[in-house]
């Protein structure tokens, strides 16, 4: 399928797209890192960095690995079967083999299994993936983000460039994107206002907390999103995002910090079609920030794009891991 493609400088990709084969691979490990009581209490401090829960898919340690990076109210599952599919296609031998690289999806800070902190931005998220890197001796990547993982991918290109090979941000752009503040702020309160009864069946969980949530979060495909937060600790229901942390920082969460000094590696934005997160009024500070960057759109993608179109998301990695 083809892209809309919109070249900010330079063309990376070629137009047209093949789609792979979606195939299994291997998990080969998961760290849970998450600190507990006061320990959590204890990582909030200024921008000190917290433990990352991660997982990692099979790939030679001596290539360069990819690194995924979440949205707000996701984790490292999101991009599981992208990563499994990835490596699986990028580890082949032959003649169209691109690289044969480990692939790591990382929860963010107050996000799935990772370390909860009251500081909750970009500054202290790209601390914690360059401490993440540092403790696995990764001493470059492609890093891939998307929504909120994305602005944090660009922090991290921007102030750790010697870190960064490669940056793909998936439709999130460096430009403020206040006028979403009021929505999330709607999500999070519609969430704290969950109530569950205990030792209930999981699956009846769901639908109480979906129910309740029915008349603040309208579209049913954001709900299911959030409900994925859903946990069940002995018989007891909570949420596993730190909520009032994200509520504190949605100012910070929704903005983007200010760099003066460009990253001149190789850029990718990668939007939906029918999202609105990145449009052509970001094209200048894009520019300005990334000039060796591209703007690309996956036709009838949302702002999930690499849950809408997979195939098309699995393509655009690996052309822009090969040129």
């Amino acid at each position: 399928m083809s892209l809309l493609r919109r070249m900010l400088t330079r063309g990376l990709l070629p137009g047209q797209l093949q789609r792979p084969p979606v195939a299994g691979a291997r998990c080969l490990c998961s760290s849970v890192t998450r600190l507990d009581g006061a320990q959590q209490d204890s990582a909030a401090t200024s921008t000190s960095p917290v433990n990352l829960s991660y997982d990692v898919f099979d790939g030679k340690d001596d290539a360069v690995p990819l690194v995924f990076l979440h949205g707000l109210f996701g984790s490292k599952s999101n991009f599981h079967t992208i990563a499994k599919s990835l490596v699986q296609r990028t580890g082949r031998k032959g003649r169209n083999c691109t690289l044969s690289s480990q692939v790591l999806t990382v929860d963010a800070r107050n996000h799935g299994s990772s370390a909860h902190s009251p500081m909750l931005t970009y500054e202290a998220m790209t601390n914690d993936l360059k401490h993440l890197l540092n403790q696995l001796h990764i001493g470059k990547c492609v890093l891939i983000g998307h929504s909120m993982g994305g602005k944090t991918a660009m922090a991290t290109a921007l102030s750790q460039p010697s870190l960064v090979e490669r940056l793909m941000v998936v439709d999130i752009s460096p430009a403020p994107s206040a006028d979403r503040t009021l929505p999330m702020k709607d999500y999070i309160n519609a969430m704290k206002e969950v109530n569950i009864p205990s030792n209930i069946p999981r699956s009846s969980a769901r639908r109480v907390a979906e129910n309740q949530l029915r008349d603040h979060v309208k579209l049913e495909s954001v709900r299911r999103f959030l409900l994925t937060n859903l946990v069940e600790h002995e018989g007891h229901y909570s949420w596993r995002i730190n909520l009032e942390a994200i509520l504190n920082h949605l100012p910070d969460l929704m903005g983007f910090p200010q760099f003066d000094t460009p990253y001149e590696g190789p850029t990718l934005f990668l939007g939906g079609s029918n999202s609105e997160y990145i449009s052509s009024e970001d094209y200048p500070e894009i520019q300005r920030l990334f000039p060796y960057g591209d703007v690309l759109y996956i036709p009838d993608a949302s702002h999930w794009v690499h849950a809408d179109k997979p195939l098309d998301f699995i393509s655009t990695v690996i052309t822009f891991i090969q040129s």
